[in-house]
C-alpha cells in the first residue's frame, strides 16, 4: 500500500508534488550557493568579500570586468554593468534630472556647503534613476552609480574650451569646492557609498583640445605639486572613490601608463584606496598618438603595471589574456587591477539585498522634486556675477519702467542654460521666460532674437526696443562654441577659443540698440573670460550669467528685480588680452592666474559687485609669530552698510616673503555670509601654517619658508580691506 500510494494520486496532484520537490531542491541549491558565496554576505568585511569573489572568477571572466562596459558573469549570476556615467552639474545624458549651473558657475558661488547640497541631490537622483532602471532590467550607459565627475583640472588659460567644466584657476578654491561636491555625492553612510565620484583628469590637463591625444605637458615639480596636483591630493584626502588619468603625456610619459603619477604619488604617497580609470580610449592614444609604445598588448601590460584598474574602452578586455600568455602580466597582476573596482561595487551595494542598502527605496518621486529645483535656482542666483551697474540702474524699479524689451540670441536659448555634460528636465526656464514671469501682468514685455552668431548684416527687434523703457540684451557664447573636442561642433578651433572676442553680430546688435538711447542691461553667457570691455560702452549694467542651469531664467529675474542682491564672484581672472599670457601650450605657471600675473586685467579673481555695501573690521588678528605646526586663528566683523540684505564673500589671501617663485598672493580661506541691512556678522576663520608650505626643488619636498608674511582680507584678490603681518621663524 505504502509503495503504491503515490501512484494512486491524480495526475495534477502528482505534478504539484513534483513541482514542490523541484522548487524545494532549487531553493536548497540557491540557499546552499548563497552560503558558499561569502562575497554576497553584507555582514562580512569588504576585503573578505572581494577576495572571495576574485577566487571564483576565471581569468577570462576577470578580463571581461576590466572595461567600462563590464561583461556579465553568468556562472555567478553577476549582471553586466556600465561604469560610464556623468554628473558634472546634475545627472547627465540620462533624461529627467535637475540641471544645476555649470561647474564654473558653481565655483562662482564660493559656497562649499551649497555645493555639497548640490552633490547630495545629484546622488539622490542618481540612486533613484538607477533603482528605476534595475526594475526594468535596464543596465544601459549613464544609468549607473559611478560618476566621472568632478573635473578638478586647473583652468590655467581662458582659451581652453573645457575650462567651463572646472572650478576655476585657483588650487585652493578648486579643492574646497571639489571636496564638498565629492562628499555630497558619496554621502555619509558608514557602510555604503551613495554614488561613487571621480576626480579627473589626472594630471596637468587643460588643453589644447586639438592635440590632447598627443600633447606632452612639460611641468617642473614645483608647479606640479603646488598647482596641478594640489586639488587632487585634497580630494584623495576627502576619500574620492575614483581618479581618472588624462589623455596627455606629462614630462614625456602618458598619464595612463605613468608609474610616478599612478603608483608612486597616488598610491604610495597619498594612500589612495579607490580605483583608477582611463579617460575614454586614452590607451589607444599611447600607441597611436604619443607613440611611446608600439602595440596594444604592451600598452595593456604597462597600464596595469602602472596601476590602472578600469579602461574606458575595450582594449584591456581584448588584450589582457594575450598579455598574460606573452608573459607580460601574471594573473596576480590582473587580480590586483580588478580588486579596487570590485571593492567600489561592494561599497555601492551591488552584491547586496536591496533591504540592506539604505538608498534602495529612492524612486522616481525623488527626481526633480520641488526642493531640488529650488536648490538649482539658489545655486544660479549665487553664481551670477554683477560686473557693472552704472547709476544703480539695477535692481529694476517696476514703478519707474512701464515696458521692457528682452532681446538677444541667448534670451530663449536652451544650450545657454544647460552647458555641456548636461541632463534634461521638463522645466527649463529661459531668460525671457523668467523675466516675463517676474515682470507680472502689469509690465509690458516684448521679445526678439535680435541676431544670430554669424550674420553681421541682419538684425531684428531694434525698432521694438526703441519703444520700450529699458532693454535687456542676452548675448555671449554657448557650449556649441566652446567646450570639448567634438561636442562644441560650432567652434572653429576644436572646442577651444582663439580670442576673448564675443560674437561680432552681438556687438553689432548692442551698437544698434545704443542708438535707441534707452538704458540697456547686458547679460553675458560664457564659461570663461571674454572681452567685457568691448560691450561696456553699450551697457549701463552687465551681468555674467555663465551657463546657469534649468532655473537660469528665474534666477536672473530674481537679480534683475531685486528679489536678491548679486553675490557671485569670479573664479578666474578676466585678462585684458590673450597677448598678456604665455603661449597656450606652455604649462609653466609663471605669468598665469592671479597668483603669478601682476599686469592690468579687466576684472580680478574673486571680483563681483553687489546692490549693497559692506564694511570690515578686525575682531581678532592672527598671531604675529606662529610656528610651523600652528594654526592661524582670526575673526572679522562684516557690517552691511547699504540699502538691502545681501551676501558678502569674505576672501582671505596670504602674501609670501619675497623669495623666488613665490606666488604674488594666494587664497587660503573664504566664507560666504548673509548680512541683514544695518546688521553685522562675525566671521571666524583658521589657516593651518602647514598650508603655507611650498615645494623645495633642491630637497624635493614640502617645507616652510621663514620670513614676513601678510594676511589680506577683502572682497576680491585685488582689494584688501584689512591686513595683518606675521613672521614665520626658521
Amino acid at each position: 500500500m505504502k509503495k503504491d500510494s503515490c501512484h494512486r494520486l491524480p495526475v495534477v496532484a502528482k505534478t504539484i508534488v513534483l513541482a514542490f520537490f523541484i522548487f524545494q531542491g532549487h531553493w536548497s541549491m540557491q540557499a546552499s550557493a548563497q552560503k558558499k558565496e561569502p562575497f554576497r554576505n553584507s555582514k562580512l568585511p569588504v576585503e573578505t568579500r572581494v577576495k572571495d569573489l576574485l577566487s571564483r572568477l576565471r581569468l577570462e571572466e576577470k578580463a571581461g570586468l576590466l572595461g567600462y562596459n563590464s561583461k556579465p558573469v553568468s556562472s555567478l549570476a553577476i549582471p553586466a554593468y556600465n561604469w560610464w556615467n556623468e554628473g558634472l552639474h546634475g545627472v547627465a545624458r540620462a533624461g529627467k534630472a535637475t540641471v544645476f549651473p555649470q561647474a564654473i558657475a558653481l565655483a562662482a558661488t564660493f559656497n562649499d556647503s551649497l555645493i555639497k547640497a548640490v552633490g547630495d541631490v545629484i546622488s539622490t537622483e542618481a540612486r533613484a534613476k538607477y533603482n528605476e532602471a534595475i526594475k526594468r532590467n535596464s543596465r544601459t550607459q549613464y544609468m549607473g552609480l559611478t560618476f566621472w565627475s568632478p573635473n578638478i583640472n586647473i583652468f590655467r588659460d581662458p582659451r581652453w574650451g573645457r575650462g567651463q567644466e572646472t572650478y576655476g584657476e585657483d588650487p585652493f578654491l578648486t579643492a574646497k569646492i571639489g571636496s564638498a561636491f565629492v562628499q555630497g555625492m558619496q554621502g555619509n553612510d558608514p557602510h555604503y557609498l551613495k554614488a561613487a565620484a571621480c576626480a579627473k583628469h589626472f594630471a596637468v590637463h587643460s588643453g589644447p583640445e586639438a592635440t590632447r591625444h598627443s600633447f606632452n605637458a612639460i611641468v617642473d615639480e614645483k608647479d606640479l605639486r603646488e598647482t596641478y596636483l594640489y586639488a587632487f591630493h585634497k580630494l584623495v584626502d576627502a576619500k574620492v572613490e575614483a581618479v581618472m588619468c588624462a589623455y596627455n603625456r606629462l614630462n614625456g610619459q602618458p598619464c595612463c601608463t605613468n608609474e610616478n603619477l599612478l603608483h608612486t604619488i597616488l598610491r604610495q604617497e597619498w594612500k589612495f584606496q579607490g580605483h583608477i580609470l582611463s579617460d575614454c580610449w586614452a590607451l589607444d592614444d599611447i600607441f597611436k598618438g604619443h607613440k611611446t609604445m608600439t602595440d596594444p598588448v604592451a600598452t595593456t601590460a604597462a597600464a596595469i603595471k602602472a596601476g590602472l584598474n578600469l579602461d574606458c574602452s575595450d582594449l584591456l578586455q581584448r588584450t589582457v589574456l594575450k598579455a598574460v600568455q606573452q608573459g607580460l602580466l601574471t594573473e596576480a597582476d590582473v587580480d590586483n587591477a580588478l580588486l579596487p573596482t570590485l571593492r567600489t561595487q561592494m561599497k555601492l551595494g551591488m552584491y547586496d539585498a536591496p533591504s540592506d542598502v539604505p538608498f534602495s527605496k529612492l524612486n522616481e518621486a525623488d527626481v526633480h522634486t520641488t526642493g531640488n529645483v529650488q536648490l538649482a535656482r539658489k545655486a544660479a542666483q549665487q553664481s551670477m556675477v554683477l560686473l557693472k551697474n552704472d547709476n544703480n540702474i539695477l535692481p529694476i524699479d517696476k514703478n519707474r519702467y512701464k515696458s521692457l524689451m528682452v532681446i538677444g540670441p541667448n534670451a530663449a536659448s536652451i544650450p545657454a542654460l544647460v552647458a555641456n555634460y548636461h541632463g534634461l528636465s521638463g522645466d527649463m526656464v529661459t531668460f525671457v521666460e523668467g523675466i516675463t514671469e517676474a515682470a507680472g501682468a502689469g509690465l509690458g514685455v516684448q521679445y526678439d532674437q535680435g541676431s544670430d552668431y554669424t550674420d553681421t548684416v541682419h538684425f531684428g527687434g531694434i525698432w521694438a526696443a526703441s519703444t520700450a523703457d529699458l532693454t535687456i540684451a542676452v548675448i555671449g557664447l554657448t557650449p556649441l562654441l566652446e567646450g570639448e573636442e567634438g561636442d562644441a561642433f560650432l567652434s572653429a578651433s576644436g572646442g577651444d577659443k582663439t580670442s576673448l572676442d564675443l560674437p561680432a553680430p552681438h556687438l553689432k546688435l548692442l551698437q544698434k540698440l545704443k542708438a535707441n538711447n534707452k538704458p540697456t542691461v547686458v547679460v553675458v553667457n560664457a564659461g570663461s573670460d571674454v572681452d567685457i570691455r568691448s560691450i561696456e560702452p553699450y551697457a549701463d549694467a552687465i551681468i555674467l550669467a555663465w551657463y546657469p542651469g534649468e532655473q537660469g531664467g528665474n534666477a536672473l529675474a530674481d537679480l534683475l528685480f531685486g528679489k536678491i542682491s548679486p553675490s557671485g564672484r569670479l573664479p578666474v581672472t578676466f585678462y585684458s588680452s590673450l597677448s598678456d599670457l604665455p603661449a597656450y601650450d606652455n604649462y609653466a605657471m609663471k605669468g598665469r592666474t592671479y597668483r603669478y600675473y601682476d599686469g592690468k586685467v579687466q576684472y580680478p579673481f574673486g571680483f563681483g559687485l553687489s546692490y549693497t555695501t559692506f564694511a570690515y573690521a578686525w575682531k581678532k588678528k592672527p598671531a604675529e609669530n606662529p610656528k610651523a605646526g600652528d594654526t592661524l586663528h582670526f575673526s572679522v566683523e562684516v557690517k552691511n552698510t547699504g540699502k538691502m540684505k545681501g551676501d558678502e564673500v569674505v576672501q582671505v589671501y596670504v602674501q609670501y616673503p619675497s623669495i623666488e617663485r613665490m606666488p604674488l598672493k594666494e587664497l587660503k580661506a573664504f566664507r560666504r555670509v548673509t548680512v541683514e541691512k544695518n546688521g553685522s556678522r562675525l566671521v571666524s576663520m583658521a589657516i593651518p601654517v602647514s598650508e603655507l608650505q611650498k615645494w623645495d626643488l633642491e630637497q624635493n619636498r614640502w617645507r616652510s619658508y621663514p620670513g614676513m608674511y601678510k594676511l589680506l582680507v577683502g572682497p576680491n584678490s585685488a582689494e584688501a580691506k584689512l591686513t595683518a603681518p606675521f613672521r614665520l621663524e626658521p
